[in-house]
């Protein structure tokens, strides 16, 4: 008698932790029942993917999707519907919404909005605070927690803990990793005359790269007192890679493509505030150095930093321009035409957005091709070219900073837990998004 399965992926080229290669996926359950070829099976659906290249489901690990509070910018259906178009299969998504995410009710209301509305699958991250710092042990065990997320410099919402006998509280109790936005507050407070009203081309010089080499110094040392684990979130200086690699016993990292693809000024002459974010895009020697991390291992993982404003929000006059852009639908076309000029292996990408994250978020049953793992897959044609266009963004901010850029390499497919999401474009059935399980908030027995 033959096995059955739910689904059968036929002859695409898979890459996971064994290397490269052409091969089927069998998929029951919605888990991967097994790999190598399966041409008698009998399966409920068999997809062609001759021709293409499926990867571990792409997992976005940092997203701000606005809900609650902030829905004229973005929900948790909209910017879910954005991952899928953009083949990604899972979000971690920020706390500073309003309420924030700092208590054990407001993160059950982010569970209860997000399962089965959200098309992708998502982890929400519990805000660190002063007030709630020794209830941490307990909230970030929660199930669908990703961890604990502190900002040390002040961006969009009202979370930040800029002192250091703040943050040493917080590693004082936390088990975790917790993440970090690491830019000195002090600092930022101090240079704020170097803001020049209607030019965005200022706000680096404002959050200049000293600010955020003071932070990550500070956050590493406090870390290093309690041997606690850190991840530092979008990394955008020179300055800090030294810092980094000197720590990687206890320190991760974060990259975004915005910080790999722009530079100042060329990206503020052609955007405006659309290319004001925080951290700010920066000089092209800095964009290289990040890259340079990214190719030398320091760096682990790439988050979109997804942070959509209006583009009436974004029409205001710098600095009342508020910071932040889309980037989870274009994370994997942008890095695939990075991969398609020579500039990283689609292994690393790989690395990057499944095997990283699963590797130091201590996923359960994702982040792999393997059997036994979620039948999370990124399918993609790495010969297509396509043009970004602010018309293709299924976020409702609906603008990109990539507006009419040309790539080498698209998304054609997502499937999550063996069912096809966005397959040539087209976002498919309703909505099934469930929370990610960890390792570490996996219930006792």
């Amino acid at each position: 008698m033959p096995a059955t399965y739910d689904l059968v992926l036929k002859g695409g080229t898979v890459v996971n932790q064994d290397g490269t290669g052409i091969r089927d996926i069998a998929v029951r359950g919605g888990r991967i029942a097994g790999l190598g070829s399966f041409a008698g099976a009998a399966a409920a659906e068999v997809i062609d993917c001759s021709g293409l290249h499926i990867l571990p489901g792409v997992i976005d690990s940092q997203v701000h999707f606005r809900e609650p509070g902030a829905e004229h910018k973005e929900d948790l259906e909209t910017g879910s519907r954005a991952a899928v178009a953009g083949g990604v299969t899972g979000v971690f998504e920020m706390p500073n919404t309003r309420p924030l995410t700092t208590s054990a009710e407001t993160f059950a209301d982010k569970i209860g909005r997000a399962t089965n509305r959200m098309f992708c699958d998502f982890a929400f991250y519990m805000g660190g605070t002063r007030d709630n710092a020794k209830l941490l042990p307990e909230l970030e065990r929660l199930p669908g927690c990703a961890g604990v997320k502190v900002f040390m410099g002040s961006s969009t919402g009202d979370l930040l803990v800029e002192d250091d006998a703040g943050i040493d509280l917080i590693l004082s109790q936390i088990r975790r990793r917790a993440a970090f936005h690491s830019e000195d507050e002090a600092r930022l407070r101090a240079r704020k005359s170097e803001q020049r009203s209607g030019d965005a081309a200022s706000h680096p010089v404002w959050r200049d790269a000293e600010a955020a080499r003071l932070c990550t110094e500070r956050l590493i040392r406090i870390a290093r007192k309690h041997g606690k684990r850190i991840h530092v979130l979008h990394v955008s200086t020179a300055d800090e890679v030294p810092l980094l690699a000197a720590n990687k016993d206890l320190a991760t990292v974060e990259v975004t493509p915005h910080h790999l693809t722009l530079a100042a000024p060329e990206a503020y002459e052609r955007l405006g505030a659309k290319a004001q974010m925080n951290p700010p895009v920066r000089e092209a020697h800095h964009r290289e150095a990040i890259w340079q991390a990214l190719l030398s291992g320091v760096v682990d993982v790439l988050g979109s930093d997804h942070a959509p404003h209006t583009l009436e929000e974004k029409a205001k006059a710098y600095p009342e321009s508020p910071s932040g852009m889309t980037g989870v639908q274009t994370l994997v076309p942008i890095m695939l035409d990075h991969v398609s000029r020579g500039r990283l292996t689609l292994e690393r990408f790989v690395d990057l957005t499944s095997h990283g994250p699963g590797r130091i978020f201590n996923l359960s049953r994702k982040g792999r091709i393997a059997e036994g793992y979620d039948g999370d897959f990124t399918i993609v044609d790495l010969k297509r070219r396509g043009t970004i266009t602010n018309r293709w963004m299924e976020s409702r901010a609906g603008w990109t900073p990539y507006d009419g850029v040309e790539v080498t390499g698209w998304p054609v497919g997502t499937i999550i837990r063996g069912r096809r999401v966005m397959w040539d474009g087209e976002i498919l059935g309703q909505a099934g998004g469930q929370a990610i399980a960890f390792m570490e908030t996996l219930p006792s027995v």
